[in-house]
């Protein structure tokens, strides 16, 4: 079984999204778990800032050598970022999921959504659970 890395500070979906909290606002990616059952990311598709979610809508898109798959939102909320290195480095992802592979911020609109995730010691027992 994989030695997946997991951030405590995030909050994470059955989909293997991951949500941080940062002064306000949230910031989302793909976790290690994900990165490493995609395999080489290729290319991540991104919402403009502006654009509004809902909880579980297809935010993102993300592509690798193996598939494409839909990135669904953690949160309700307003895109206020994208992180556009990935357009010219969507291998970051790979490297770093949880730091420079960050996919977008969002400005959230229902902070008590969060209590609808898992915290990182349910998220690795689901994923143990799950492999």
């Amino acid at each position: 079984m994989a030695d997946y890395k997991y951030d405590s500070n995030a909050k994470y979906l059955k989909s293997h999204e991951w949500v941080r909290i940062d002064n306000g606002v949230a910031i989302m990616g793909v976790s290690d778990v994900a990165q490493d059952q995609l395999s080489d990311v290729v290319y991540v598709d991104l919402p403009a800032e502006g654009d509004e979610f809902s909880q579980g809508g297809t935010i993102a898109v993300v592509e690798s050598v193996k598939a494409a798959e839909d990135v669904f939102a953690p949160l309700s909320g307003k895109v206020v970022a994208v992180n556009e290195a990935l357009e010219e480095s969507p291998e970051l992802v790979n490297q770093d999921p949880y730091g420079e592979g960050w996919f977008l911020k969002l400005e959230p609109s229902d902070l008590s959504e969060l209590d609808n995730l898992m915290d990182a010691e349910a998220y690795a027992h689901f994923v143990a659970e799950e492999a």
